[in-house]
């Protein structure tokens, strides 16, 4: 029998919907949207790069012999690398590097080192971030009951750093779901400080793939006003799950632009199409 194709369709329409609208003009709607995307594949990258690891770390006799290890993902000549550490200490016990194929490390490394000055750095920079995130003013919570994680992404920009959170792409994740919202981004100066934040969805948004026995082919779902653009952190978990259900796109509809941001992981491509 033919699949019947299924528009899913979630309206998040904030309070503001219909206040008067944000005007870009096309040039600096496309600059801005190169960026999102750019930054998108990096957030990919990263998150990849770490479910990799960790899942190979699991696997690993050597590396479980380290009880209580924890993670760290950072980028360093090209290569991204994950590195599986003692908790509460400063020691390395397995690199996993990756670089341009991301579903598997180009090298692993294990064995006991020294953590180097640059990732004491960053991890102290990440551990700063999070004890100031925990006031209770930045209104961080998490849905439960999907079994999906929360992935914490540090990725340097310029003389900022910019800490991304995003639902983590956990085999124990409720099946048939794509596990959008529930993301933030933390803009630190080099000393960890926070000085501005943004939440880019009000609320937890688990999309099914399948609904009442048939498969979506088809998603999209509305933005609230502060968040007027497609995000990367939407890009990159789509880039973790859409490969999993077939599904090459989705789309967001933005009521502070009255239009629609449709992003094709295949064609790594964002385009942007009007409000009917």
């Amino acid at each position: 029998m033919k699949k019947a194709l299924l528009v899913v369709v979630l309206l998040l329409f904030s309070s503001m919907l219909f206040a008067q609208k944000i005007k870009l003009s096309e040039s600096k709607l496309k600059n801005q949207l190169d960026t999102i995307l750019k930054e998108g594949n990096l957030l990919y990258k990263y998150a990849k790069s770490t479910r990799i690891a960790i899942d190979s770390a699991l696997a690993n006799p050597t590396v479980q012999l380290n009880l209580f290890w924890t993670y760290f993902t950072y980028e360093e000549g090209g290569q991204v690398k994950t590195i599986i550490t003692v908790k509460n200490d400063q020691i390395c016990v397995a690199e996993y590097i990756f670089e341009d194929d991301f579903s598997k490390p180009k090298s692993v490394i294990i064995e006991r080192r020294e953590l180097t000055a640059k990732e004491r750095y960053l991890i102290d920079l990440q551990v700063k971030i999070h004890e100031q995130i925990r006031n209770p003013k930045y209104e961080v919570t998490f849905s439960r009951g999907y079994g999906c994680t929360v992935d914490f992404i540090l990725i340097p920009d310029a003389n900022i750093y910019k800490l991304f959170i995003i639902r983590g792409a956990s085999e124990e994740c409720e099946e048939n779901i794509i596990p959008f919202g529930n993301d933030y981004l933390f803009i630190a100066n080099k000393k960890g400080k926070v000085k501005s934040w943004q939440k880019f969805h009000s609320q937890f948004i688990p999309v099914y793939m399948t609904y009442d026995g048939r498969k979506v082919k088809e998603i999209t779902h509305s933005h609230i006003r502060t968040t007027p653009l497609i995000t990367a952190t939407e890009i990159c978990t789509f880039k973790l799950y859409a490969p999993l259900y077939d599904i090459d796109e989705f789309s967001v509809y933005s009521p502070a632009l009255d239009l629609y941001m449709k992003y094709n992981w295949k064609e790594n491509k964002i385009t942007v199409l009007p409000a009917e």
